[in-house]
């Protein structure tokens, strides 16, 4: 896109991930409760159809190369774990979000690391077959983009 699209308001309103749990009560427990993503809407249907829909905060939508996703599973946990769809929820305290999320259930994949990107990074396997990251900026976004690497294509061509 190009960098003047900033000044044109947004085409697409909200991302919004819909996730099949088979348990259904202990995905939403997870999510909702333990990581505490607010309760937005819920729906129900014949047949005990139920969703719910849950706030979590600004969404962005991270595109990796292949080499990239070997990178960053290589940095968070020395070896390739991820699928090929990964969550990522920014916490305020990795540490403790990460023990929170154990103690609801997930799997601890690999415990908070310092990322070469300066976060910190935990990796957990959640409930409705989710592979989760949780992470902690540990820097600003300004701060960051003085690190080598850090940057977008469109920054390399001016």
């Amino acid at each position: 896109m190009p960098h003047d699209a900033a000044d044109r308001p947004p085409a697409v309103r909200q991302l919004r991930l819909v996730v099949e749990a088979e348990d259904y009560e202990s995905a939403v427990a997870f999510f909702r409760d333990a990581l505490g993503l607010p309760e937005q809407a819920a729906f129900s249907g014949d047949g005990d159809a139920r969703v719910v829909i849950l706030d979590a905060g600004r969404a962005t939508l991270e595109i990796a190369n292949p080499a990239q996703k070997r990178m960053i599973d290589d940095v968070e946990v020395g070896r390739q774990v991820a699928p090929r769809i990964r969550v990522a929820f920014e916490v305020d305290d990795a540490r403790a979000a990460t023990a929170r999320l154990v103690a609801a259930g997930a799997e601890e994949i690999a415990p908070p690391t310092v990322t070469p990107w300066q976060s910190l990074n935990a990796r957990l396997d959640a409930p409705a077959d989710l592979h989760i990251t949780v992470f902690q900026e540990l820097r600003t976004l300004e701060e960051r983009s003085t690190l080598d690497g850090f940057g977008t294509d469109g920054d390399r061509e001016r």
